[in-house]
This record gives structure tokens, sequence and C-alpha cells, in this order.
């Protein structure tokens, strides 16, 4: 870190370079000699299970996990019980996190009732009340996601439906591409393992959905890029569509199938889309070289140890997010500790349309994280502030580690 930060009222008021003035008077000083201090990070994909499954996981764990792994802001997803299928479920979860006062938390809205594939949700309303000039009081905002994550809306004339109306609140809608049609289905049918029918269903609706999405003329966010051939295909659409972004998670970017294999396949191993190749892998590393994946978000997806055993997708993945990618990314020359940063924080704030924070600049919030780089530890799920233990990564050693995150402080604080 050079230089200083000056923080007040929870805006970053002055950036002061190495060698310049130091501001005499502060409620805090913070000496961050030897470490970093970055923009807080935010995830555009994680599971809070909340409401509906308190033994994977609360507003509070995942809130706490988020801090604890750097970030300040994040987007969970509809998949909850009852679904988040209505605004009035949005601004309720919203409203309970902002009285917690941990993060930033804005809920995706499912794109269907129930997440049921069968009818719009209540995004349908919202339009009409929209039109009427009665949906948006001056207090309140639509959602800056939405998303079916967890499934695909396999009717193209509802999902074409879905992304039209996404489009009128100019929101992104987030696809969780696995709609592999009759091809994917004769695959199961023949017996085939679930790294060959899985790549098929991702392929297919990564191909059907860039297409549907480019009639609709959505803003279009692909979630968890995680095959080669999707990769390709994202790259070569973006040529066309500038409102196409992409995002990959640190497990797809640091760990294959052969990770999956000791850990367990159908239990500890299992994640949706699944660990893929060594090739995979590095088609995603070089899709995020070249700018073809725009972001890195955790697909955060806590689940207690029985349902992990007996096959639950999805890891664990708020506080192994940043170092994971550090030790992958930036300490391996990928990327820039700057690029890493962008990919976890500046990325996702465009995205998502937050022009108030994303970067250490004069005039935005003051989320902001302090990171040890040099800091090496081995991962122990047993210390996670999350309720879910399922890490991928357990016992493993990596670098960089988060020491303390901020969330636009009331203080007058200076960051040295």
């Amino acid at each position: 870190m050079m230089g200083c930060v000056v923080i007040e009222n929870g805006i970053i008021k002055e950036v002061v370079p190495q060698g310049g003035r130091m501001p005499a008077q502060a409620d805090m000083v913070i000496d961050g000699k030897g470490l970093t201090l970055l923009p807080a990070f935010i995830d555009l994909h994680a599971h809070f299970r909340d409401p509906g499954f308190p033994g994977k996981e609360t507003l509070e764990s995942a809130s706490l996990a988020a801090r604890a792994g750097g970030y300040a802001a994040a987007v969970c997803m509809a998949n909850t019980k009852p679904a988040l299928d209505t605004f009035e479920a949005v601004r309720s979860l919203r409203e309970r996190s902002a009285a917690l006062g941990l993060i930033d938390l804005y809920p995706a809205m499912a794109l269907t009732k129930g997440m049921e594939g069968k009818e719009l949700s209540g995004i349908k309303r919202g339009l009409m009340e929209e039109k009427n000039d009665v949906f948006r009081p001056p207090d309140r905002e639509p959602p800056l996601m939405f998303s079916e994550d967890g499934k695909d809306v396999f009717n193209d004339a509802l999902f074409l439906e879905a992304l039209a109306a996404a489009a009128q609140f100019g929101a992104p809608v987030s696809c969780h591409c696995d709609n592999g049609g009759v091809e994917a289905e004769k695959a199961k049918r023949a017996g085939e393992h679930r790294e060959v029918w899985s790549r098929i269903e991702e392929n297919n609706a990564t191909e059907r959905t860039l297409r549907l999405g480019s009639q609709a003329g959505c803003a279009l966010h692909i979630a968890h890029v995680s095959t080669k051939e999707a990769v390709v295909m994202i790259r070569d659409a973006k040529r066309k569509n500038p409102r196409l972004t992409c995002e990959a998670a640190p497990h797809h970017i640091a760990l294959t199938e052969e990770t999956a294999a000791l850990l367990g396949r159908e239990s500890f191993g299992r994640v949706n889309p699944p660990l893929r190749t060594e090739e995979d892998r590095l088609a995603i590393i070089a899709g995020i070289a070249d700018g073809a994946i725009d972001a890195i978000a955790t697909d955060h997806a806590p689940h207690a140890a029985q349902d992990k055993a007996n096959g639950a997708p999805g890891f664990s993945g708020l506080e192994t997010a940043f170092a994971v990618c550090y030790t992958e990314l930036a300490r391996k020359g990928v990327v820039s500790l700057q690029k890493l940063s962008s990919l976890m924080s500046a990325s996702p704030a465009r995205i998502l349309g937050l022009k108030d924070r994303g970067a250490l600049r004069e005039g935005l919030r003051a989320d902001l994280v302090v990171v040890d780089t040099e800091a090496e530890w081995i991962v122990d799920p047993a210390a996670f502030k999350s309720r879910g233990k399922n890490s991928a990564f357990a016992g493993r050693k990596v670098f960089g580690k988060t020491l303390a995150t901020m969330r636009a402080s009331p203080m007058r604080l200076l960051v040295v």
C-alpha cells in the first residue's frame, strides 16, 4: 500500500500519494504498513439459503462469512424456501440485511413463480405497476439482478418473455446454463457419466442462452462458466453483444475432476457445474487473462455435512475466494493484483450498475479490504463463519489473507 486514504462519513475523501502530506486528525488510524488496501469485493453469485434452510446457512452466518472473505456486497440467489419470486420477498430480505448492517445484500429475483418454469414471477406485475408510476417509491429500488439460478427456464417462449421483462428494468439476467435438451437426455439414458452429459448440458444451454438473449436485447450474464467450449462461444458472442458478461468460480479456476474424484464425485466433490478437466481449467484461466471472462464469483453453496454426504452439489466459497484466486492467478503471474481486484470488485460493480464503489477513488464509497498478500495459511473449514463447512480446499495451502473489511464507516479514518 502506498500513501494514505482518508475516509469521512463513509466516503473516500482523499487519496494521498506516497510522500504527500498526511492529514493530522482522525477518529482512528489504521496502520497498513506491509499490507495492501483494495476495494472491498462484490460477489455476483452466492447462495445465502435464507429463508428456509437454517441448517445450511442463515442471513447472519452468510453475511459474517462474506465480511471475513473481504466482501462488502453480494448478490444472493433466489432458490430459497419460499423462492424469492416477488418484489416483496426481495425487499424483505434486503431490509433484514440492512438492519443487520454487515454487508449490502442485493437478492436476485426469480424469473418464474416458485422457480417452477411455468409462469412469470412477480416481475410481470412489477412491470405493470412501473408503467403506472406506482412501483418504485423514492426509497426503494428494483432488484439489481434476475436469475433462475439452479436451473434453466426450459420453455423458449417463457424464457424470452422473462428476458424481455428484465430488459425493461435494465437489470442483467444471470443464467445457469444446464438445458442440454435431447442430446443430454440421450447421454443420460445411455449411462454416460455426469462429466459427459453435464458438458453437453452446459454447452447446449450456453448456445441457446446466447441466441435467445440476443433476440431479447437484455443484459445477459452467464454464471459459473466451466467448459472450454463455453469460453469460446462467449468470447465470440461478446464481439457482437457488448452487454454480455460472464463469471468464473474459484473452484473451476483452481481445481479439476481429479479433486472431485478424491473427495467423492457424488458427495463431497460434487458441484454444479462439475469440476472439469485440466484443459477446461486452463481455458477458464485464458478467458480471465484475455477478458472473455469478466468477473470472479464464488457460487457460495453451503450445506450441512449430511446433505453433502448425500450428494448435495456445491462448495462454501466466500472465505477462500480471494486467497484461492490470488494463489492461482496473481501469484503465478497470470494477472496482476490490480486485475484480480477488478475481477472481484470493479467489474461486478459495473455489471450491477453500482457506480459508487469498486475503486480507490475520491468520492466513492469507502468499501475497502486490507489484505496480506504474503500470508501463507492452510484452509480450515472448522474456522469458517459460514455454517457450511463443505470446502473443496480443506487442508490446502494458499497465499493472501483478508485481515479487515470496511463498509462505508461513518468515522473519520486514515488508512496509512
